[in-house]
C-alpha cells in the first residue's frame, strides 16, 4: 500500500454549485428551456435548497449583486466630509467593476446571456437602478441644503452609472480581454471633469478683506481677492499684483 494518500477534492459550496449547474445548462439548452428542477437535479440538491439561496431563476444569473450592493452602501456610508462627493461615488462604482473583473469568464457568459433573453435584460435594469439609487441617496445627503441639491445628486448618479456601464460593456464585448479598469477609469473621468472639483480645490483657503491665501505659484494658480465695495480700483490692482508676486 502506498504511503501517500489521495486528498479528495472538496465540493464547491452549495450556492456556487447551483450557479455552476445553472450556467452549464443555460449554455447547453438555453435559458428559457432550463427549469429550476433541471438545475437542482444537476447540482444534486433539492428545490428547497435552491430557493434558500435564490428567490427565482433570474436571481441565479446575478448571484453576486446583493453582496456588491451591500459593499457599495457600506463604502458610501463610511465616507466623511473630507471626501469629495463625486470622486467618492466614482470610487463606489469601481467596486462593481471589481466584482465583474474577479471572474471574467463568468461575467462574459452572463453578458452574452442577458443580451439574448429580454427578461434578463429587464432584470438587469432593475439591478442597475438599485445601484443608481444608492449613489443618489449618498449624494443627496452631501448636497442637502444646496440649490438644486437633489437634482444635482440624481444627475450625477445617473452619469456615474452610465459611464461605468459604458466602460464595463466595452470590456465585456471584447470577451474580457484587456484592462477593464482602464476602460472604466476613462469613462468615469468624464464625470469627474464635468461634475467634480479638483483635489487641490477641495479645501480652498479662506481670505478676508485685504488678505490673501498666499503668493501665487504656478501660472495656473487662482488668486481670490476680497475687498470692500468702495475700495479704489488702483488699490485693488495694487493688492492683486502683490498677491501674484514677481512675474
Amino acid at each position: 500500500m502506498s504511503s501517500s494518500s489521495v486528498v479528495p477534492t472538496a465540493k464547491p459550496p452549495m450556492r456556487e454549485a447551483l450557479v455552476a449547474a445553472a450556467f452549464r445548462l443555460f449554455l447547453e439548452r438555453g435559458y428559457e428551456q432550463t427549469t429550476v428542477d433541471d438545475i437542482v437535479a444537476l447540482a444534486g440538491v433539492g428545490r428547497r435548497s435552491f430557493f434558500r439561496y435564490f428567490p427565482s431563476k433570474e436571481d441565479v444569473v446575478f448571484p453576486d449583486h446583493e453582496r456588491c450592493l451591500a459593499d457599495m452602501t457600506a463604502f458610501l456610508a463610511a465616507g466623511g466630509a473630507e471626501h469629495e462627493p463625486v470622486r467618492r461615488v466614482c470610487d463606489a462604482a469601481r467596486l462593481v467593476l471589481r466584482m465583474y473583473a474577479e471572474n471574467p469568464t463568468f461575467s462574459v457568459q452572463r453578458y452574452r446571456l442577458t443580451r439574448q433573453v429580454p427578461g434578463l435584460r429587464a432584470y438587469e435594469l432593475s439591478v442597475v437602478w438599485r445601484y443608481e439609487r444608492a449613489l443618489a441617496e449618498y449624494l443627496r445627503g452631501r448636497f442637502a441644503g444646496r440649490p438644486d441639491g437633489t437634482l444635482r445628486a440624481d444627475v450625477i448618479a445617473a452619469a456615474v452609472v452610465a459611464a461605468h456601464n459604458n466602460g464595463l460593456r466595452s470590456w465585456l464585448r471584447s470577451d474580457g480581454e484587456g484592462d477593464a479598469g482602464a476602460a472604466v477609469d476613462h469613462a468615469l473621468g468624464y464625470v469627474q471633469k464635468a461634475f467634480g472639483r479638483p483635489a487641490e480645490a477641495a479645501a480652498p483657503a479662506l481670505v478676508g478683506p485685504g488678505l490673501f491665501g498666499g503668493p501665487a505659484g504656478e501660472p495656473d494658480d487662482v488668486v481670490v481677492l476680497a475687498c470692500r465695495r468702495d475700495t479704489p480700483l488702483w488699490r485693488v490692482v495694487q493688492e492683486l499684483e502683490a498677491a501674484r508676486g514677481p512675474a
